[in-house]
C-alpha cells in the first residue's frame, strides 16, 4: 500500500517512487479522487475551492501523464472518474461542475492522443452515488437524489470497468443518466441552469 496526499504536489513523484522502489509499473491508473461544496461560489470558502480545484484537476493531471511510458508498455489504460455535471454549467456547485467539465474535456482529448501508443483512455460520468461525497459536500440532509435515480457504487465502478476494457471514450451508466445528458444538449442552456440552480438551493444547509 503507498499512502500519499494527492494534493501535495510531489504526490505523483512519490507514488512513482515507492513503485519503482518495489520494481512495479503500473499498467492501469484509475483517477477517482476528488470532493464537491454546494453553496455559491462567492459564499464559499475560497481557499477550500481552490483547494478542490487541485485535487480535481491538477492532481487527476499529474496522475494521468505521470506514468504514460508505463501504461503504453503494458497495453493499460486510464480510467478518470468525471461526473454527469461535467456537462453542464452548475450554479449552487459552480466549481465542483467546472472541475469536472475539465475532467470530461482532458479524458476525451486524451483518449484520442493516447490511442497510437495503445493506450486506453475513458471517462466514466456517473449520476448521483450514495457515498461520502454528499456529506463531504455538505448537502442538506445527506441526500443527493432521489433514490430511483441514485446508482451503487459497484454498479458503477463495474460500467466503468468494462467501458475501459472495451476502449470507450465517455461512459455514462444507467439509462436516466443518458437520456439526462441528451436532455442537456437539446434544451437551451438558460432553462438547464435555472433548473440546476433551483436543485442546488434546496440542498443547501440552511
Amino acid at each position: 500500500m503507498i499512502v500519499a496526499d494527492l494534493q501535495q504536489r510531489d504526490a505523483a513523484r512519490l507514488i512513482g517512487d515507492a513503485l519503482a522502489a518495489q520494481g512495479a509499473e503500473p499498467q492501469f491508473m484509475v483517477n477517482n479522487a476528488g470532493f464537491g461544496l454546494v453553496g455559491t461560489a462567492a459564499a464559499l470558502d475560497r481557499n477550500e475551492q481552490l483547494a478542490m480545484i487541485d485535487l480535481n484537476m491538477r492532481a487527476l493531471t499529474e496522475l494521468s501523464l505521470a506514468f504514460v511510458d508505463s501504461l503504453a508498455r503494458h497495453r493499460g489504460g486510464i480510467l478518470n472518474v468525471g461526473s454527469v455535471a461535467g456537462f453542464l454549467p452548475g450554479p449552487g456547485m459552480a466549481v465542483y461542475y467546472a472541475t469536472k467539465a475539465y475532467v470530461l474535456s482532458f479524458s476525451e482529448a486524451l483518449h484520442s492522443e493516447l490511442k497510437a501508443r495503445g493506450v486506453r483512455v475513458s471517462v466514466l460520468c456517473p449520476g448521483p452515488v450514495p457515498t461520502e461525497f454528499a456529506v463531504r459536500a455538505g448537502v442538506k440532509g445527506r441526500s443527493l437524489a432521489p433514490d430511483f435515480l441514485s446508482q451503487s457504487a459497484e454498479d458503477v465502478a463495474e460500467a466503468g470497468y468494462r467501458g475501459l476494457m472495451q476502449g470507450r471514450r465517455t461512459i455514462i451508466p444507467g439509462l436516466l443518466n443518458k437520456l439526462l445528458v441528451l436532455l442537456i444538449k437539446l434544451f437551451p442552456g438558460r432553462l438547464v441552469m435555472a433548473v440546476v440552480d433551483r436543485r442546488q438551493s434546496r440542498r443547501r444547509p440552511a
